[in-house]
């Protein structure tokens, strides 16, 4: 008896090694032709990931489109055409730790850097001193947050801000619904860089399925190219530290909540009434008391917390809506 648990002891030590070794996934064609359209530029040493279209000929307008978490910008892909026929630049990014971008560790990721960092593309892009356009979408939401903060505040190298539409993210920590995952990462301690190895396909695609609505949600092959961004770079070894969001908007709350009650320029919120993170009528009960001036869109009853996705055609419908109103 006791030989046979050594047999598989010595067995099943490869076999893990092995596991918490496999090689990230390869791209599909679709994910790698994103990746082979975009560009990288470098902030302070790091490689960042992004996408510029150039659309309509001679129309002044620019839009800038901040992803969620933990996917990339490659969430926007399906809209994208359809921005490009209402816009002169189409412009998103891989925040650091996500995509295609880089993902160093060990590093302090915060909401502030992510900001900074959209700041320095639209510098490299020689735009810095345009109107922008921002659409955002969760963890992006909490980044429009804080750069609406410094355009307000006239910080030095802010954006000019024009316009803001946010989509289901949890811009109000006491009505934000972490997934289960996500909390033990974010307060794992000594056990999130287990937790983080110990990752994988399956996992990942069984935590995130239940945020999309019962008729909307994504194929194998869409949440693989998910999962592929994700593992580019090792970034499921530093998901417990993105995480760290979840705190540092409860310490900034008044800083950031702050800033979209007093906003005067139009902004608009789209909004997947089936969202389980950011729970209706919760949130768009406190988001309308907070916010009463902004205008807000409801997609259909069955979308959830990725509706440019789920509903492309009713989310750039939503949005053209909103920024043909002015």
């Amino acid at each position: 008896m006791r030989e046979w648990w050594v047999q598989v002891g010595l067995l099943a030590v490869p076999l893990l090694a092995a596991y918490l070794h496999i090689p990230p996934p390869q791209l599909s064609p679709a994910l790698h032709s994103w990746k082979s359209s975009g560009k990288f530029f470098t902030y302070k040493g790091l490689r960042i990931f992004y996408q510029d279209s150039v659309g309509v000929v001679g129309s002044p307008e620019i839009v800038v489109l901040l992803h969620g978490f933990p996917t990339s910008s490659y969430d926007w892909y399906k809209i994208w055409e359809g921005l490009t026929l209402r816009f002169h630049r189409v412009i998103a990014l891989d925040f650091l730790g996500f995509g295609f971008s880089d993902k160093p560790r060990p590093h302090h990721y915060s909401i502030f850097e992510q900001a900074s960092i959209v700041e320095a593309l639209l510098r490299h892009l020689g735009l810095q001193n345009r109107r922008i356009n921002l659409l955002s979408h969760d963890y992006g939401d909490i980044v429009a947050q804080e750069l609406l903060y410094r355009y307000k505040q006239n910080r030095s190298g802010r954006l000019t801000i024009k316009s803001l539409c946010l989509s289901n993210g949890g811009i109000f920590p006491e009505t934000h619904r972490p997934l289960l995952l996500q909390k033990l990462l974010k307060d794992g301690g000594v056990l999130s860089p287990i937790l983080t190895r110990l990752m994988n396909f399956f996992v990942f695609s069984r935590g995130l399925t239940p945020v999309f609505g019962p008729y909307t949600r994504p194929s194998e092959s869409e949440l693989w190219d998910m999962w592929a961004g994700i593992r580019n770079n090792d970034g499921n070894l530093v998901i417990d530290s993105l995480l760290q969001y979840i705190n540092q908007r409860k310490k900034f709350r008044r800083r950031w909540v702050g800033a979209l009650a007093s906003v005067t320029i139009p902004i608009h919120f789209i909004y997947g009434p089936l969202d389980p993170v950011n729970p209706y009528p919760e949130f768009l009960e406190l988001y309308r008391k907070t916010l009463p001036r902004s205008t807000v869109s409801i997609l259909d009853d069955h979308i959830s917390h990725y509706p440019q996705l789920e509903d492309p055609m009713g989310f750039l419908n939503a949005y053209m809506g909103f920024i043909n109103s002015f």
